[in-house]
Order: structure tokens, then C-alpha cells, then sequence
């Protein structure tokens, strides 16, 4: 039997190197929009040029709100103890199935460890409703499927 524990630290530094990457990326986004915005305000003048400037405006405020979204991942995440187990399904849970191993963390879509593959599942979404509160041998139906709960750990 593998080692779910050893997994589930593996998993969660995996999620948490790719909020930290999504925090990166939404900064420098941030940074060329307000770099830009600063140059074309200062070479525009005239109501023409309003419409660019507010296109700008926009742009920093999704790049924002990007930044935002990833850092709250991240603090979400951080809450996480990957080394706690439980014998029910709750967050930081890795939830093996007979349709899938999934890892209540985050909505980050499949992760490959090792040769297996893992679904990062935010316990907020539906299928993380369905799995939290589960316990080992429990059977369940989400989306017309049927799901038995292998292992939790």
C-alpha cells in the first residue's frame, strides 16, 4: 500500500508551489498593466484617448482581482495540515475512490505524483461536498455515478 501520508505532503507542497506561482504571475501581470497604463496616460491627451485609459483601468483591476484570488488560495491552503489524518473526509483529506484519488485542498485539477494521478478538489465544490464528511467503505452517487470510498487518509 502506498504511502498516503508521504503522498499528501507531496501533494500539498504541489499546491501550494502553484499558488505561489499564480500570486508570481498575477504580480508581473499587474506590473506591465500599471507600467502600461502609466506610459499611455502620459503620452495621451483628449477624449480619444479616454476609452484606452479605461480599457487600461479594467485590465489592472481583472490583474488585481487575479492577485487577489490567488493569494486567498494560498492563505486557504496554508490552513491545511497535510501530516493531520482523520478517519472522515474533511480538507487536507486525500480521498481514494473507485473513480479517483482526490486531495481536498484546492480547485486545482489533476496533479501527477510518481506515476499516479491525484484531483486537487476544493472542499467547496460539488464533489467535495459529495466527499467530505465520508468515511472509509462508505458508498455514495454524485452525477448518476456510484462512488466507494476506499481509503481515506
Amino acid at each position: 500500500m502506498p504511502d498516503y501520508k508521504q503522498i499528501k505532503t507531496q501533494l500539498h507542497a504541489h499546491c501550494l508551489a502553484r499558488a505561489a506561482q499564480s500570486i508570481q504571475t498575477a504580480r508581473a501581470a499587474l506590473e506591465a498593466a500599471q507600467e502600461a497604463g502609466n506610459s499611455e496616460t502620459r503620452s495621451s491627451a483628449g477624449d480619444k484617448y479616454e476609452t484606452g485609459r479605461a480599457m487600461m483601468q479594467a485590465e489592472q483591476e481583472r490583474h488585481k482581482a487575479q492577485l487577489l484570488k490567488a493569494i486567498e488560495l494560498k492563505n486557504r491552503l496554508a490552513q491545511i495540515r497535510p501530516d493531520h489524518s482523520s478517519e472522515t473526509a474533511g480538507p487536507g483529506s486525500l480521498v481514494i475512490t473507485n473513480h479517483g484519488k482526490f486531495y481536498l485542498s484546492a480547485g486545482l485539477g489533476k496533479v501527477k505524483l510518481e506515476g499516479a494521478v491525484y484531483f486537487a478538489v476544493s472542499p467547496e465544490s460539488p464533489l467535495g461536498h459529495a466527499l467530505k464528511g465520508r468515511k472509509k467503505g462508505e458508498q455514495f452517487i454524485f452525477q448518476g455515478r456510484n462512488y466507494a470510498v476506499g481509503e481515506i487518509a
